[in-house]
């Protein structure tokens, strides 16, 4: 069976870090969005985006990889539950990493624009819940 990773965790929280030292195909949405539109985020363009992820993780699969990383935040049941199919399993990788510890990341590396986005996704991150749902 095919198996899809899914990264879950705040922005700056290692990721995408942990997903390129993997070795498989790596579908990752904030690169989808700089490859379109040359910006980190323009919400008109969120379905485009999460179409061409969807699309491109199905590729890699019919390309013939068994393992393809989802490297997103997928903080919620809603964002998690998009990528349930019957042609894979999935498989979350939860990245715990303190909302603290994100903000100091996102000022080392000179996004400060991610500090309030890291703020409000960890007031609404259901992050722990990923055994009752499967």
């Amino acid at each position: 069976m095919k198996k899809l990773i899914c990264t879950v965790g705040l922005p700056r929280s290692g990721k995408s870090t942990w997903a390129k030292q993997q070795n498989v195909p790596m579908v990752n949405p904030d690169s989808i969005r700089l490859g379109l539109y040359g910006e980190a985020f323009i919400k008109e363009a969120e379905q485009m985006v999460w179409s061409i992820a969807t699309y491109m993780v199905k590729a890699l699969f019919i390309a013939g990889h068994d393992t393809v990383i989802l490297d997103a935040t997928n903080l919620t049941i809603a964002s998690r539950n998009r990528w349930l199919y019957h042609d894979w399993e999935c498989e979350w990788k939860i990245f715990d990493t303190p909302k603290e510890e994100c903000i100091e990341r996102a000022k080392k590396s000179n996004r400060e624009d991610l500090i309030p986005i890291i703020e409000m996704m960890d007031n609404h991150k259901v992050v722990y819940d990923i055994e009752e749902e499967n």
